[in-house]
């Protein structure tokens, strides 16, 4: 006879969390030869994303990936090259959703089911926010079961098989469910246990194997995200694509020793050094035991659109050193006013300093960081998001940068060199103050606050992402210029 489950087990700590996460797709769904969460979107796979969330979770301490059997290598590889220490196995999924289930929880079973927690998300939604994984570890503290979901913002209808509407329920106890779901393990270990005695049994999800089978233990709802998403058609991986260009990292916060430890004896290139965010930056490396080389027209005649310029910037460095281990580009020029109006002349400035130049550099730059596993850092502009009139130059050139980021993040992961780009709001520079004059300090960002959230991206592993600095951040209180 199945032992009884409480409705409210009494509160107590989980020994161990573990996050399974379920890879079993195969893709046929929007007709593709390969599984869908082997695409890549901004530089990594839909897996390596989603697998990454977990890995940063504090509460979690264990991932196993349930694969689609005939990619399971390909996951281990992905494994293996991230470096995702709290994956302990990948292992081919079941026939159907419940069996992949089943295999997960056979996978956990030298456990012991009254202190362990299990999480079963969706690998194909990268976008899960550690909001919800802490919210979903919190519940389990008073709840047995736990699901994410949304309200429905549409009107649901029920129709039959002629397509007649035969209900219309009440929008506001809707909700859409989503992933992850939490359960103490000894209560979904127990809902498969009855489940399989049913020679009828089928369900979609695990929450409804536990409503079903387990009625007295309350499911408790954690709220989700809209933008926790499941990429499920072609229209999906085109808007999480977009949803990852828009996103920011939450980046590392690195005290003044942990400073010391990464930036002693490196070598730092910043372009556009002499003064704003450059100087900040290269400040705060030198402060720190950094070897520094500035660059700048001001300073050093160094043009960034010209790559011979560059080129030769770089190889005095690595001469003088014999390493470059980050390279930074605050360099860039700010023209405002109407395209039809603007001679040509200013068109292929801007153009070569806010676009070409950061080509240039990361071109010649890639030798020497490939030697060190190094870092480039380059900077972009909130207008990137949607080019603003009189802005266009300057918007789309900052949208090409982020795009850049993203693409060289991955042709570059092989190497092992990163790559990001910093957002700032609106940033106290010469440059803003040239084109926009005095304004009050309070409203804008200081370079320095910027210069600070730089260095710690560069001593982070972060690569491929676009970092804002927002004033409210109160760490590092970071529409810029």
């Amino acid at each position: 006879m199945s032992t009884s489950v409480d409705a409210r087990p009494p509160l107590r700590p989980a020994t161990r969390t573990v996050a399974v996460v379920l890879a079993g797709g195969s893709g046929q769904r929007i007709g593709l030869a390969t599984p869908k969460q082997l695409l890549k979107i901004a530089g990594k796979t839909i897996l390596e994303h989603t697998l990454s969330l977990f890995e940063q979770a504090r509460g979690v301490d264990e991932v196993l990936v349930m694969m689609n059997p005939g990619f399971v290598n390909d996951a281990e590889e992905i494994v293996a090259k991230a470096g995702f220490a709290k994956v302990s196995q990948v292992l081919p999924g079941g026939t159907s959703r419940n069996a992949t289930t089943q295999l997960a929880l056979d996978a956990l079973s030298h456990y012991p089911a009254d202190s362990t927690n299990v999480l079963f998300h969706d690998a194909v939604r990268p976008l899960l926010s550690q909001r919800i994984i802490d919210d979903c570890l919190t519940a389990l503290e008073t709840y047995s079961a736990v699901d994410v979901a949304i309200p429905s913002s549409d009107t649901i209808i029920q129709v039959n098989e002629d397509h007649v509407i035969t209900d219309v329920p009440t929008r506001s106890r809707l909700r859409r469910g989503q992933t992850p779901q939490a359960f103490r393990c000894s209560t979904i270990r127990e809902a498969y246990a009855r489940a399989w005695k049913d020679p009828g049994f089928e369900a979609t999800d695990d929450c409804s194997v536990v409503l079903r089978y387990l009625p007295e233990v309350p499911i408790y709802v954690v709220e989700g995200e809209e933008r926790n998403m499941k990429v499920t058609q072609p229209v999906d991986i085109f808007i999480a694509d977009k949803l990852f260009q828009l996103s920011s990292a939450v980046t590392p916060e690195y005290a003044d020793d942990e400073y010391t430890r990464g930036l002693s004896g490196r070598t730092v290139v910043v372009f556009g050094g002499s003064y704003g965010i450059g100087a900040g930056v290269a400040d705060l490396a030198e402060k720190h035991g950094a070897r520094v080389f500035r660059y700048s027209r001001s300073t050093t005649r160094t043009n960034v659109a010209n790559p011979d310029d560059v080129a030769a910037a770089l190889s005095q460095a690595y001469s003088a050193t014999g390493r470059v281990d980050f390279v930074v580009n605050t360099a860039g020029v700010l023209r405002i006013g109407r395209l039809d109006g603007t001679p040509a002349e200013d068109i292929e400035e801007s153009l070569r300093v806010n676009y070409l130049a950061p080509v240039h550099i990361a071109r010649a730059a890639f030798p020497y960081l490939a030697k060190t596993q190094g870092h480039l850092l380059l900077y972009t502009s909130s207008s990137y998001t949607r080019g603003r009139a009189e802005y266009s130059l300057y918007s789309s050139a900052k949208a090409a940068t982020v795009n850049l980021t993203q693409a060289l993040a991955d042709e570059w992961s092989e190497a092992g060199v990163r790559i990001n780009c910093i957002n700032p709001e609106r940033t106290q520079t010469p440059m803003r103050t040239k084109a926009f004059g005095e304004e009050p300090a309070d409203t804008l960002l200081s370079a320095d606050q910027v210069a600070r959230t730089s260095v710690d991206v560069l001593l982070s592993d972060l690569t491929g992402n676009t970092v804002d600095v927002r004033r409210e951040n109160p760490a590092r209180n970071g529409e810029s210029a």
